[in-house]
């Protein structure tokens, strides 16, 4: 196990800042949307998810990026792909989510979680929630509102 869990707790015994750096930081970054959003073809970055954190070395990072109602009534079959980039839609590529729709069989609506653990190099660091479809028919969306608002959080969960 690469961590070494705090489970050495005596009475009387001195709690260390090594022993306190073993416990996950927690949020460390949050970006909430309640604005719907239009879906093209092109991956991009406009859906209002971006944050950026200063990432610590050799930490592990669980960053997950949520939109609570995708809406898929084209009338073409076709998918819905949310993605996790560092840097920009041109960076590096995280990890990415489909939502399908058929021709035969409309979704109205799904939720769609991308979630992923990591860990970065020390410094500055922004992370994209992305979207896109691949076709165009209808009018698919990203719907957001004040009670299911798009997420996109970075946690820290510990040493990696």
């Amino acid at each position: 196990m690469a961590i070494s869990p705090n489970v050495t707790f005596v009475s009387g015994a001195v709690y260390t800042a090594t022993q306190a750096n073993q416990y996950p930081f927690g949020i460390v970054a949050k970006a909430v949307s309640s604005t719907n959003y239009t879906l093209t073809t092109t991956m991009t970055a406009t859906t209002g998810m971006s944050v950026t954190f200063t990432a610590i070395a050799n930490r592990n990072y669980k960053i997950t990026y949520y939109e609570p109602y995708v809406e898929t009534t084209s009338a073409a079959s076709g998918q819905t792909n949310t993605k996790i980039f560092v840097t920009n839609t041109a960076g590096t590529q995280l990890m990415q989510g489909f939502v399908s729709n058929s021709a035969a069989v409309k979704i109205v609506g799904s939720a769609n979680v991308v979630a992923v653990v990591g860990n970065f190099s020390a410094g500055s660091i922004t992370v994209i929630g992305a979207a896109a479809v691949s076709s165009i028919t209808g009018t698919p969306l990203l719907q957001r509102n004040l009670f299911f608002q798009a997420t996109l959080i970075v946690e820290d969960m510990g040493p990696a």
